[in-house]
């Protein structure tokens, strides 16, 4: 089984772990250049995950239920709702997400392209 981390270790992967496990996290954005530096193949539809803390240990497992490949302007309001992380509005979720690659060192553009990535909660571990 693959395995999947949100964010960043520490504060943030764990806000992120628990709002999958409060079932209010359904979706998350990748950007599609890491795929291609860590030679990984995108999630498909079906594919059931280990989702990871900090520690690298498995606290739950999702099941993927949508892959799409977009430009960063491109990620609609439905899917950003979806990562439940409390944006009020697209614009928001935009800037909360270009200032987390930024500070990643990776900036994005309006024509980065991402992958939207939509899951559901199938157990907790």
């Amino acid at each position: 089984m693959r395995t999947m981390e949100l964010g960043t270790p520490g504060g943030l992967r764990g806000r992120l772990n628990s709002l999958v496990l409060a079932g209010r996290k359904t979706a998350t954005t990748g950007l599609l250049a890491e795929y291609a530096e860590e030679t990984e193949g995108l999630e498909f539809v079906g594919e059931r995950m280990a989702l990871l803390d900090d520690d690298g240990h498995a606290i739950a497992t999702i099941e993927i239920t949508g892959v799409e490949q977009t430009s960063f302007i491109g990620v609609p309001w439905e899917h950003a709702l979806a990562e439940g992380e409390g944006d009020a509005s697209l614009e928001e979720w935009r800037a909360g997400h270009r200032r987390f690659w930024r500070g990643e060192g990776t900036p994005v553009e309006d024509d980065t392209p991402v992958v939207c990535i939509a899951f559901r909660l199938v157990r907790a571990s």
